[in-house]
């Protein structure tokens, strides 16, 4: 087991399988020793748990636990691609989406339910630079998308 999956025991987490695309693109690429994930929603079991906008009918605690939800699916996607989490050396951005209404302007305490998840789960690895936007809807009404860049090694 990895460093990362031994942190995740420790956390009471277990990855889920990584869920396939749900369009017309891939789950993830690597170039080099970049590792890219597409956008991963709060889904559960093949189900989204966090519906709504921010600002109006999700509280900020449930877009913190969205964001979470999401940053657990990269670090299965991470898996899906790499076949083993050791083969992640560092968290280097991920980018949030919030579903949100014009006046909510919180993006960065959601989103942070994602980050302070990936430092808990990789230690310093897991810091990163990160970006965190208002989106006026997301796929299937999902309160938060999140993307990821990996720094992997062979």
């Amino acid at each position: 087991m990895s460093a990362i999956e031994n942190r995740l025991t420790d956390l009471g987490i277990t990855l889920p399988d990584a869920a396939a695309p749900a369009a017309n693109y891939v789950p993830f690429v690597r170039t080099g020793n970049q590792l890219f994930i597409s956008g991963q929603l709060p889904m559960e079991a093949g189900k989204i748990l966090f519906t709504g906008k921010l600002g109006n009918d999700v509280s900020l605690e449930d877009g913190k636990a969205a964001a979470k939800t999401c940053a657990i699916n990269l670090l299965a996607q991470a898996k899906a691609a790499t076949g083993h989490l050791d083969k992640v050396v560092r968290l280097v951005k991920i980018v949030g989406f919030v579903n949100s209404t014009a006046d909510f302007t919180d993006q960065p305490q959601v989103i942070n339910g994602a980050s302070d998840f990936l430092v808990d789960a990789m230690g310093d690895a897991g810091r990163h630079a990160r970006s965190a936007v208002s989106a006026a809807s997301l796929p299937f009404g999902a309160a938060v998308e999140i993307e990821a860049i990996f720094e992997i090694t062979d």
